[in-house]
């Protein structure tokens, strides 16, 4: 059953992401990490759902999601362009797989850093960052989501891999089997990974190559 709430504010992130925050119903109860289905409360909108991950936290009076908004698409993410403080989305229950079980890498692939957002905010709220670490894959600096915030909270422990951008200090190309081992240390057990359907694959394939278990990885389709 879908709940309505009103949008409290729209901001854009960078040139094709936007942050959109929201009313929080009474009863809503998530954890950092799961997404939730979301249709526009308008004629025509209300039964078309897309998944957006939460990237506010539990105990926030608001609830929060960073779109990655595609201006050719007919869909969901397309109307969002549109919406403004005032209007209505829908929300209903819950739901994902990915849950922070200790220390790793992070693995992330454009709009998939999303979760990681929520469980990255939670750590540092709980004091909890530690080793942790983030290999973001985009494909140029200028698509990079909340650069500033992860360069503050990982410092050296925050890396970005461009496929269409050479950036000193950055790496170029994919996350792949040599940048994972490049970046892995003996006590990152686990391995949390969300990106595009390829990108995972590939991913996972590298991930089985450097002989790390399955029960390792926390993963989550996008």
């Amino acid at each position: 059953m879908a709940t309505a709430v009103k949008i409290i504010s729209v901001e854009q992130l960078t040139h094709d992401v936007l942050q959109i925050k929201a009313t929080k119903p009474n009863g809503l109860q998530y954890l950092p990490g799961q997404a939730v289905d979301i249709a526009i409360n308008k004629p025509g909108w209300e039964d078309k759902l897309s998944a957006f991950t939460f990237t506010s936290l539990p105990e926030d009076d608001f609830i929060e999601f960073t779109i990655k908004v595609y201006a050719n698409r007919q869909r969901v993410t397309n109307e969002l362009l549109s919406i403004q403080s005032g209007d209505e989305i829908l929300i209903f229950k819950p739901f994902g797989d990915i849950q922070y079980k200790g220390e790793g890498i992070f693995l992330a692939g454009g709009a998939g850093i999303t979760p990681f957002i929520a469980i990255l905010k939670d750590l540092e709220k709980q004091h909890k960052i530690g080793r942790n670490k983030l290999i973001f894959a985009n494909k140029t600096k200028a698509d990079i989501i909340s650069k500033m915030y992860f360069d503050k909270l990982l410092g050296d422990n925050f890396i970005n891999v461009l496929s269409d951008d050479m950036v000193e200090g950055f790496e170029h190309g994919f996350i792949n089997a040599a940048i994972i081992e490049k970046y892995n240390q003996e006590h990152l057990k686990y391995y949390y990974l969300c990106g595009p359907k390829p990108m995972m694959q590939a991913v996972e394939n590298h991930l089985a190559s450097l002989g790390i278990r399955k029960e390792n990885i926390i993963k989550e389709g996008f």
